[in-house]
C-alpha cells in the first residue's frame, strides 16, 4: 500500500461533450415527465427499513436458540440481511442520494454498517473518490490493489500459486469483507495508504473516537453479546467465533460476486499516463471498463440496489438506483448513436466472463 500523495490526472473530455449534454438532457428530461426528483423516495426508504426490521428481529431469534445449529441460520439471516440494506441503502447514502443531506446519510451509514464491521467513511472514499473517478486504473482504482495473493490487473506481477487462483478465488472473495474491515481500515486510518497523503483519513480525538467506537460496538453486537447470552445454554464461545466468520465470508462472497465482475467482461485496463495526461475521457473510461447485467427474474432486480447496473450507476453516481432501469435505456440508446461499447449482459454470461478473466489472470505473462 502505498502512502505518497496521488498525483491528480487528467482525462480529455472535449470529444465527449456532445454526449455529455445529450445524456445529462435525456435524464433531466424523464425526471421532469415523471415529475419525480433524483433521490431515494419513501417507497426505496421503507422498503429498506422493512430489511433492517428483519435483519433485528434475525439477530434477536438467534439470541434465544439453544441449538448452535438454529442460531447460526438466525445469524446468517442477521448478517445477510446486514449486506442487503448495504447494498439497496448504504451504497445510495455514499453517494448522498438515500436522504437530501449529507449528515443524515453520514448517521445512515455509520448505524447501517455495524453489523458488518466495515467503517463507511474509508469505504465511501476509497469508492466515490478513487474508484469512480479511474475505475481500473492502476494504483488509482483502490479496489483493485496489488496484493501478492490474487492477480486482478495484466500489470500485477505474476507468481507461482497464482495459477490456481482459478480455484481458490471464492475463497479470497470470502475474506474480502473481513479484509476490508481489519487490514484496509486500519490501514488507512494509521496513515499507511495514500488517503492519509490526500487528506481524507479521520484525525484528531473525533476522528480516531468515531473510528474506535463503531470497531467496538461492531465487536459487542456481533461477538461479545452473543457468546455472554449463548453461554448459559451451553453454546461455546468458538462456536459463536466460527459462526461470525463463515457468516462474514459468505455476505462478502454473495457482494462480490455480484459486483466484481461488472468490471471483469472483456475489460480495459490503464496505467498512470506521462504528465498526468489521459488521452481519452471519462465517459470511454466507464464504458471500457464497466458493464450492466440484468437479473432473472427481474423481481430480483429489487434487491440487487443497482449493483447490477453497474455502469449506469458509474454515469449517474448522483441519482438513487431506483432510477436506474430507465436511465440504463437511455444509456444503451445514446451509446448505440455516439458509438460507445456498451454491455449489457445476463448473469450466468457475467458468471462465466468472470471465470474467464480469473483464469486469464492465473496464466504467467509471458515475457
Amino acid at each position: 500500500m502505498s502512502t505518497k500523495p496521488l498525483p491528480k490526472l487528467h482525462y480529455s473530455n472535449y470529444a465527449e461533450t456532445a454526449f455529455h449534454q445529450r445524456l445529462m438532457s435525456e435524464a433531466e428530461a424523464y425526471l421532469t415527465q415523471k415529475g419525480d426528483h433524483r433521490y431515494a423516495n419513501s417507497t426505496l426508504i421503507c422498503k429498506n427499513l422493512l430489511l433492517l426490521v428483519l435483519c433485528g428481529l434475525c439477530y434477536l431469534l438467534s439470541l434465544q436458540q439453544v441449538n448452535v445449529w438454529l442460531f447460526a441460520l438466525y445469524y446468517f439471516g442477521f448478517v445477510m440481511l446486514a449486506m442487503l440494506a448495504n447494498i439497496n441503502a448504504q451504497h445510495d447514502a455514499c453517494h448522498n442520494v438515500l436522504f437530501r443531506t449529507p449528515l443524515a446519510n453520514r448517521i445512515f451509514g455509520r448505524l447501517v454498517t455495524l453489523p458488518l464491521g466495515v467503517d463507511p467513511h474509508y469505504w465511501r472514499v476509497r469508492h466515490v473518490d478513487y474508484h469512480h473517478i479511474y475505475p481500473n486504473m492502476e494504483k488509482y482504482d483502490l479496489d483493485m490493489e496489488e496484493n501478492g495473493v490474487f492477480r486482478q490487473t495484466p500489470f500485477q506481477k505474476w507468481y507461482p500459486h497464482m495459477r490456481y487462483q482459478t480455484y481458490y478465488w471464492p475463497f479470497i472473495a470470502g475474506l474480502s469483507l473481513p479484509y476490508i474491515a481489519w487490514v484496509f481500515d486500519w490501514s488507512d486510518q494509521l496513515g499507511k495508504t495514500s488517503l492519509a497523503a490526500d487528506n481524507k483519513t479521520l484525525t484528531g480525538i473525533k476522528g480516531w473516537g468515531l473510528f474506535l467506537a463503531s470497531k467496538i460496538l461492531h465487536f459487542t453486537i456481533a461477538l461479545i453479546v452473543p457468546m455472554y447470552i449463548l453461554a448459559s445454554v451451553g453454546i461455546s464461545w468458538y462456536l459463536v467465533l466460527l459462526v461470525y466468520l463463515l457468516t462474514q465470508m459468505l455476505s462478502s462472497l454473495f457482494v462480490v460476486c455480484l459486483l466484481l465482475g461488472t468490471h471483469w467482461v472483456d475489460p480495459a485496463f490503464y496505467t498512470v499516463p506521462k504528465n498526468n495526461q489521459i488521452e481519452h475521457g471519462w465517459y470511454h473510461q466507464q464504458f471500457t471498463t464497466c458493464c450492466d447485467w440484468y437479473p432473472s427474474p427481474k423481481i430480483l432486480n429489487e434487491l440487487l440496489g443497482g449493483l447490477n447496473l453497474h455502469l449506469t450507476h458509474h454515469l449517474f453516481p448522483g441519482w438513487s438506483h431506483r432510477h436506474y432501469s430507465a436511465l440504463m435505456l437511455i444509456v444503451e440508446r445514446l451509446a448505440k448513436e455516439y458509438q460507445l461499447p456498451y454491455r449489457r449482459l445476463s448473469y450466468p454470461e457475467l458468471l462465466t466472463s468472470q471465470l474467464k478473466f480469473i483464469s486469464k489472470m492465473a496464466q504467467k505473462p509471458e515475457l
